[in-house]
């Protein structure tokens, strides 16, 4: 389902600092209980340059979310937003949770649910 680094010809070490640097940024907005749109995101983002709709992103934050899941953190994308709109997580964040293993029938109470158990964990945590 998610591909990796050598799919989009992008090293792993760039890679990995990529996701590192997301993580990051999610962090920040998460323990602040904030959102952060993926257009400023991905200017946070210095080893590997990405578009805010760029496919390669919405990769590396499944990857992101996966790997916060199974640490029981929650999917950590979840504080990723379109800037106007819905300001919700894409489509993709979605798609994923139900791989996850999510209830997604209500795409709006998912949500909420995950913000707020990222929310929770991150805004407690000590840095």
């Amino acid at each position: 389902m998610l591909r990796s680094a050598s799919d989009f010809g992008i090293s792993a070490q760039d890679w990995d600092t990529a996701k590192e640097q997301a993580r990051t940024a999610m962090i920040e907005r998460a323990k602040v209980r904030g959102m952060i749109p993926y257009s400023d995101l991905v200017a946070k983002i210095a080893a590997v340059k990405f578009l805010a709709h760029d496919t390669r992103l919405f990769h590396l934050l499944g990857q992101i979310s996966v790997e916060e899941n199974d640490a029981g953190r929650g999917m950590l994308s979840v504080v990723v937003v379109h800037k106007h709109g819905d300001m919700q997580p894409g489509p993709g964040f979605f798609v994923l949770g139900q791989h996850l293993g999510y209830d997604t029938k209500d795409l709006l109470r998912f949500w909420v649910e995950q913000l707020k158990k990222v929310h929770a964990i991150w805004s407690t945590a000590r840095s």
